[in-house]
């Protein structure tokens, strides 16, 4: 095991989870795109052994925060071990967007897939799609077309067009 901990940023995949029948320890999966380059993504399983800390992973983070957090890296033993970060520290970075109006909420999910934040609306198939920063990729016709969308969106970025 290396003893020097690793910083990484990332958003948090989807809810967390307790890691035991007490909530002393926490699971949870970050997304980390380390160029903002899709296929640089990677989704790390992270586990918090810390009480303290694994009650505030438990009732304080919401899919989609972007975090920062530190640990060691476990890498496995035998080809049925995961790969997963030992986390003794975590700060938020960004708290993912918050729907204010509750009929919204009722129909409406936004969604990250890494530096991108997706808005499924059940009453249209449309997705519209934005970066982190707000800027507008698109409008994918349905939520299997968003990949296509992303990655015509990253290759114009690559070649400096709009």
């Amino acid at each position: 095991m290396d003893t020097e901990p690793i910083v990484l940023d990332g958003f948090l995949e989807e809810g967390t989870v307790p890691g035991d029948l007490h909530g002393s320890t926490a699971r949870f999966r970050l997304t980390v795109s380390p160029t903002d380059e899709r296929t640089d993504e990677m989704i790390l399983p992270c586990s918090v052994t810390d009480p303290a800390l694994a009650l505030a992973v438990i009732h304080d983070l919401a899919p989609g925060d972007k975090l920062r957090v530190t640990g060691h890296l476990r890498l496995p033993r035998t080809p049925d071990e995961p790969v997963w970060l030992a986390v003794s520290t975590l700060a938020v970075l960004e708290t993912a967007p918050l729907l204010s109006d509750p009929a919204t909420l009722a129909t409406a999910v936004l969604e990250r897939y890494g530096p991108y934040a997706c808005w499924l609306d059940a009453d249209t198939p449309d997705v519209e799609v934005f970066t982190d920063a707000g800027t507008w990729v698109g409008t994918a016709p349905e939520p299997n077309a968003i990949s296509e969308l992303l990655e015509a969106f990253e290759q114009r970025q690559a070649a400096g067009g709009d």
